[in-house]
């Protein structure tokens, strides 16, 4: 007879994940952040079609590449089939 607190046998079938496996399905959602600006609510109302705001970012410096709003990258804008893209110039490393 069985004990009851013992674990059952694990089948080949039934290979135990490891915690990095667990996480790969999970969704984030990536931001390319072009640049930056701070102006006051009345010159936001005078904003129209055409109206050109200025960034905090000269073209082809890095943009800041965010997963769920933290900073994990820096990239260069690129063209990939008629469509933007990132290509990742650096990995940020953060201490959690």
């Amino acid at each position: 007879m069985a004990d009851k607190d013992q674990a059952p046998e694990s089948t080949e079938s039934e290979k135990p994940t490891t915690d990095m496996e667990a996480l790969m399905d999970v969704e984030v959602e990536i931001t390319a952040v072009l640049g930056m600006s701070l102006m006051p609510i009345s010159q936001i109302l005078k904003l129209g079609r055409g109206a050109v705001v200025e960034l905090n970012r000269n073209v082809g410096e890095d943009i800041d590449v965010h997963a769920n709003n933290r900073l994990v990258a820096k990239g260069e804008v690129i063209v990939v089939d008629d469509r933007l893209g990132v290509t990742m110039t650096e990995i940020i490393k953060t201490i959690i």
